[in-house]
């Protein structure tokens, strides 16, 4: 979610450890207020979003009621609908700081219509304003739980939508069993791989930079969660059709990051003659490249055919319990 690379830390001698610390410590209470306008952006949009969902829902075109007809009240189910909409916010926000990320960290585009350190600034920004969104997200979906099982005392429907949300294995109804893992992972992820940028100064900047690759980890769990447990994208419609579309050029800037990273030592080269990698680091680097074409390729086909995995909305309403089915 941050760049890989920064003015203090692309290779040049980095200031005593006494000098950093001061600043990086003020780097976080200021990229916090500059978030400001973005953060406030991303509240907008989650109001967009929720209306939107509102709308169907009242019009009968809920692909979510579709999935759980007992759900087709949006007034009873608003916080429902408010956890989706934070958590296709916070989706859509993580496509834009990946995108602002593989930007920063590869190739570099001819013409920008801003400077490489306001593009950093917002991806710092954006970064923030994602795990805002994800816990939104999830903090919704745990009101959700508390105010489904009403009847059980408060301390019970407290910890029952506490531990169905927040603890990894606990849910075990439906699609969730799988789903609510990996949103969970993705969230758990995102928060320390975030964070890591503004206390580099005491890991290293080479350390938090191998750590920071990960991040591709958290966006590729949080699609996953999504195409697994969104109810929106279940079926083979506008919405999921969108999802994929939207991953092509996080997929095509991946590919383009690996084949022409902007850091020297990290290009491929020659095998043996790569700046600082042993024959078996030039293998993994190799096959990273090499899978992240095929990705593109898949994604190209997948939407070219419209052969994506999803599924065509029922005719009639399923007869679902309304256990069978837990909002996502």
């Amino acid at each position: 979610m941050l760049p890989e690379t920064t003015p203090e830390d692309d290779g040049t001698t980095a200031p005593p450890a006494r000098d950093r610390r001061p600043s990086d410590r003020v780097a976080l209470r200021a990229d916090l207020r500059a978030a400001l306008p973005d953060a406030t952006a991303a509240v907008v949009v989650t109001a967009a979003v929720f209306a939107f969902f509102w709308v169907r829902m009242e019009s009968g075109d809920s692909a979510t009621v579709a999935v759980m007809p007992f759900m087709d009240d949006a007034g009873t189910y608003w916080m429902y609908l408010l956890s989706q909409a934070f958590g296709w916010s916070g989706l859509l926000w993580a496509w834009g700081t990946v995108v602002l990320g593989l930007l920063l960290s590869g190739p570099r585009p001819a013409r920008l219509p801003v400077s490489r350190q306001v593009l950093e600034r917002w991806h710092r920004t954006t970064s923030l304003t994602t795990m805002a969104l994800m816990f939104a997200h999830a903090l919704m979906f745990a009101a959700e739980l508390v105010r489904y099982e009403a009847q059980l005392g408060w301390a019970e429907r407290l910890w029952a939508g506490f531990a169905d949300t927040f603890v990894p294995g606990w849910y075990d109804s439906g699609t969730g069993r799988i789903a609510i893992p990996i949103g969970q992972g993705a969230l758990y992820l995102a928060v320390p791989l975030g964070l890591l940028f503004y206390v580099r100064h005491r890991i290293g900047a080479n350390t938090w930079r191998r750590l920071h690759r990960f991040v591709i980890v958290v966006y590729v769990l949080s699609v996953w969660h999504t195409l697994l447990y969104g109810t929106n994208v279940w079926y083979g419609e506008w919405p999921r059709t969108v999802l994929w579309l939207l991953q092509l050029p996080v997929a095509v800037l991946l590919l383009l990051r690996l084949l022409r990273p902007a850091r020297r030592a990290e290009r491929l080269g020659a095998p043996g003659r790569s700046e600082g990698a042993s024959p078996p680091g030039w293998v993994v680097r190799a096959a990273g490249r090499v899978a992240a074409g095929a990705v593109v390729v898949g994604l190209i086909v997948v939407v070219a055919s419209g052969h994506d995995g999803g599924r065509e909305r029922p005719a009639a309403p399923p007869a679902t319990s309304p256990h069978a089915h837990e909002p996502e």
